[in-house]
């Protein structure tokens, strides 16, 4: 998954950052590995955070790549951490000056989710998958989930949506998938750590 959504930034990035003239040429693909990584990153420390939830809201909401739906993202705090931080990275790593690197970060980052979103919950995109993203996050929790059997992740999400009263699993058994995925992501976290996560995607820059 880490692979395919570096590809995805790769094209969200042409004009925002490849054609862009505050961006040295020779630093677009270190810009391109960056973004990669706060994307990942972020979402990795949203469920480690407890917040599993939220995550699936976001996902759930759908995305139809306008204008709309990607300024519905800025509202979102997460998102808007993500940008600080990538923002804050072009700064310090890359000396580009505040007002550019704000203006890069808050155009690639929610891009990048909204597109994201919009082919994770496309069901013709084998490349991209709502399961496949949070096994991606988790160290492949939902996989262990699905084989003991009895797990929908629809059904996870409706129980979020309507408070665990839709005959799914109980808030007992809600609760502690919630914390196995915490877990997993934190278990990520401590496996592929900042520098880890970057190595991984330099790597796949490389091919």
């Amino acid at each position: 998954m880490l692979e395919q959504l570096l590809h995805l930034v790769k094209g969200e990035a042409q004009e925002t950052v490849i054609n862009n003239t505050a961006i040295p040429n020779e630093y677009n693909n270190d810009v391109v590995a960056e973004a990669t990584n706060t994307v990942a990153s972020g979402l990795r420390n949203m469920v480690a955070g407890g917040g599993l939830q939220n995550l699936l809201s976001m996902f759930n909401s759908g995305g139809d790549m306008q204008q709309g739906a990607v300024n519905n993202l800025m509202n979102n705090p997460l998102v808007n951490m993500m940008v600080g931080h990538f923002s804050g990275k072009l700064v310090s790593k890359f000396n580009m000056n505040g007002n550019d690197a704000s203006n890069v970060a808050s155009n690639l980052i929610p891009s990048v989710l909204n597109n994201l979103v919009n082919k994770t919950n496309d069901p013709s995109n084998n490349d991209f998958s709502l399961d496949g993203l949070l096994n991606s996050i988790t160290g492949g929790k939902v996989a262990e989930q699905q084989s003991n059997g009895g797990f929908d992740l629809q059904s996870l999400i409706g129980q979020f949506t309507d408070g665990g009263n839709n005959g799914g699993a109980s808030t007992g058994g809600l609760m502690d998938i919630v914390s196995q995925f915490t877990q997993g992501a934190q278990a990520q976290q401590q496996k592929n750590g900042g520098a880890g996560l970057m190595d991984l995607i330099q790597g796949f820059l490389k091919k």
